[in-house]
């Protein structure tokens, strides 16, 4: 098979890097804002690998089978764009000189969705290296699953380029152990080992040995070579494409702010622009004697990776079309699930698993419901990969169709007896480490990640979460024991403010069901958000079907967030809704019972299930007065924090301000006065008040 990898060595490989370099300082300067240091001194680390070895096509920024690059340390977010500006992508030169100004395409830090050619939002450091161990992992399991004897289609390699930053930020440690266990050996990371940070040298407060780190989590590692030498670089790359049971770590050692004469090697370099005397210098030093923004016309030929690309996915094109021959359906099924398409008959299986849910009218936890509801779509959906911070029992995120990921003695990834690859993954405990490899993941195309652990550990995997809402990634986080319905686990463990953290994060679904009809509703919502991630609330304890106490609700509603669970007709009062009581997830049932506490007294209350307040706040002005009717005192109901709920113009909101307590969970829910009984005096009491 012909490899085509880019333009070969060139003897002006320096200026090659010279352009990189003068693009990134005058852009930073002229924005009055930005870091030139990492581009400048990355610059030859960059010729080696873009202009030597990294298969893509800047005319198709999505062709599947291209080769994913990652920039880790994105504050050296020039880099990148002097990169995608100088190899053909549509990133004219106005754009860099818009660097850092509002709607350009050359923010701050790279976003993918934004910029063509920029494969994942970087900034939080260790989270662009954590991003490229998904998509390695998801090029591994695509190829495990969809080549075939003489058939290779899927083949490609995740380059990542990191700096001490991210080395320092815990997340790589759990970033580096998975991809070592995982054995991704077409994972190749060049680590810019400058010694610099914002404070100084780090060496005072960061003594890792980094390669015996590496080496100790099972990669192979090259190095130190000049990271200043494209040559060795490039040599370094290409032994690194050479071993076949490892990820590499290419070990560079280079001078941050390269070419200035008086911020190189400084922490002056690292986050200011160099000024327009120290840029005089450092063009004199590296004899660029060009205009700001002028590369000469020999330079961007070097640089041009158009034909290059082109011809690298034609061969693939053609590939293809001999493997669709062979293979028609399985041709097929790679283009959809690349594209990001739910199979045809997914809105059927939706309907059959929510109709079945209802029906059986399962009394069990939510958490239990959501492995019911798993049960019956990863049994259609290949695409779902499980998994779960070393909680699969507690998570359920396992399922009859998602045997464990393993892989083989070779680092292959182990098959079944019928042929199928693992589609759960014992992340360990990582939740941070977890939430971000499932970005990248989505990011990669070909699975819709999902990963399950307890709801209070999202405050570990948070940033994570917050980057795939901003990056509009189709991400599932299955959290379980929600509230202090998880009893004697005590406090460190209760849920009380994470529920209304998590629905503060803009493009964050956020459900937490009753039953196993909503559950399997959040489930198929959950599916079909494309553009954005969903978080799963779930409950440990038991929760009563809602049809025993509310069996004339309507199912079709529950994916609009909130609906009418039960009039006041429903427990047989012929009048109007005095008052609205609004609850979720386990409290729900306390809602209904309080009704009938009520109807008892004459007071006629509807109940609204509001399982997802996020999708509920997303609906017309027209559908949530129809829920939630104005001139009647709401009251809210939920294991957590009030603040969230008075955006409703609640008269009373049933919440816990505190964190909870250790107690079996009957006695916790008396104790926070969470019963039917005190949820019908709450009613009674914003009456009386009215």
């Amino acid at each position: 098979m012909t490899v085509l990898t880019g333009p070969a060595p060139m003897a002006n490989s320096e200026q090659m890097a010279n352009a990189i370099r003068a693009l990134a300082m005058d852009a930073v300067q002229q924005a009055n804002s930005g870091h030139p240091g990492a581009p400048m001194g990355m610059a030859d680390m960059a010729v080696a690998l873009w202009g030597r070895h990294l298969r893509h096509n800047p005319q198709d920024p999505h062709w599947a089978d291209r080769d994913r690059f990652v920039l880790s340390n994105g504050h050296g977010s020039m880099l990148l764009y002097a990169l995608l500006h100088l190899t053909g992508y549509d990133l004219p030169i106005q754009e860099l000189k818009n660097f850092r100004q509002l709607h350009s395409k050359t923010a701050g830090h790279p976003e993918v969705g934004v910029t063509p050619g920029v494969e994942t939002t970087t900034g939080p450091l260790g989270q662009g290296l954590t991003n490229a161990v998904g998509m390695a992992l998801a090029e591994k399991l695509l190829a495990a699953e969809f080549n075939q004897a003489g058939h290779t289609v899927v083949d490609h390699h995740t380059y990542v380029m990191l700096g001490d930053g991210c080395l320092m930020e815990g997340i790589s440690h759990e970033a580096v152990a998975l991809a070592g266990a995982w054995r991704l050996s077409k994972l190749v990371a060049l680590y810019d080992d400058n010694g610099i940070s914002i404070d100084g040298q780090v060496a005072p407060w960061f003594i890792d040995n980094t390669p015996k780190r590496f080496e100790a989590c099972g990669w192979n590692v090259i190095g130190p070579v000049d990271g200043h030498d494209a040559d060795a670089v490039d040599k370094a790359i290409a032994k690194a494409r050479k071993q076949g049971d490892k990820p590499t770590l290419i070990v560079c050692k280079t001078h941050i702010g390269k070419g200035s004469p008086n911020r190189a090697n400084t922490s002056k370099a690292h986050g200011e622009p160099l000024g327009a005397e120290e840029i005089a210098l450092t063009r004199a030093a590296l004899n660029w004697p060009y205009a700001p923004f002028e590369v000469p016309a020999e330079v961007y030929a070097d640089w041009n990776a158009k034909e290059a690309g082109a011809q690298a996915q034609a061969e693939w094109s053609q590939r293809f079309a001999a493997y669709r021959a062979a293979f028609p359906e399985l041709a097929a099924e790679f283009e959809r699930r690349m594209a990001g398409d739910l199979p045809k008959h997914f809105a059927q299986t939706a309907v059959d698993a929510v109709v079945e849910a209802h029906t059986k009218g399962d009394t069990v936890a939510s958490r239990k419901a959501s492995q019911l509801a798993l049960e019956a779509f990863t049994a259609k959906l290949p695409e779902l990969l499980g998994g779960s911070a070393d909680l699969t029992g507690s998570n359920l995120t396992n399922t009859k169709s998602t045997p464990a990921l393993r892989m083989d003695a070779k680092g292959a990834v182990a098959k079944t007896e019928d042929g199928q690859i693992g589609r759960h993954i014992n992340y360990g405990v990582r939740e941070f480490g977890m939430a971000a490899v499932m970005n990248g993941i989505a990011l990669h195309g070909g699975f819709i990640p999902y990963g399950g652990t307890f709801l209070t550990f999202s405050d570990y995997s948070r940033n994570a979460i917050r980057m795939a809402a901003l990056m509009k990634q189709r991400v599932i986080h299955v959290f379980t024991h929600d509230s202090i319905g998880l009893g004697e686990d005590g406090p460190t463990h209760q849920s009380i403010e994470h529920a209304a953290s998590l629905r503060l994060i803009p493009n964050l679904d956020v459900w937490r069901p009753a039953d196993t009809a909503e559950t399997t509703v959040a489930w198929s919502v959950a599916l079909t958000n494309r553009d954005k991630p969903t978080a799963l609330l779930l409950s440990r304890q038991n929760l009563q079907h809602l049809s025993a106490l509310a069996p004339k609700r309507n199912l079709g509603d529950i994916s609009r967030g909130a609906y009418v669970l039960s009039e006041p007709k429903d427990v047989g009062l012929k009048k109007k809704a005095q008052a609205v009581i609004i609850a979720t997830g386990s409290e729900v049932q306390l809602a209904l019972k309080a009704q009938r506490l009520l109807a008892a007294k004459k007071i006629a209350v509807r109940v609204v299930s509001m399982p997802s307040t996020t999708a509920f706040d997303r609906e017309d002005v027209k559908y949530k007065k129809a829920v939630l009717p104005t001139g009647v005192p709401r009251i809210a109901v939920e294991m957590g924090v009030t603040s969230g709920w008075w955006k409703y113009g609640c008269a009373a909101v049933i919440g816990i301000d505190t964190y909870g307590e250790s107690a079996p969970a009957p006695v916790l829910f008396k104790h926070f006065g969470f019963t039917e009984e005190n949820v019908a005096a709450t009613v009674l009491a914003a009456l009386k008040r009215k």
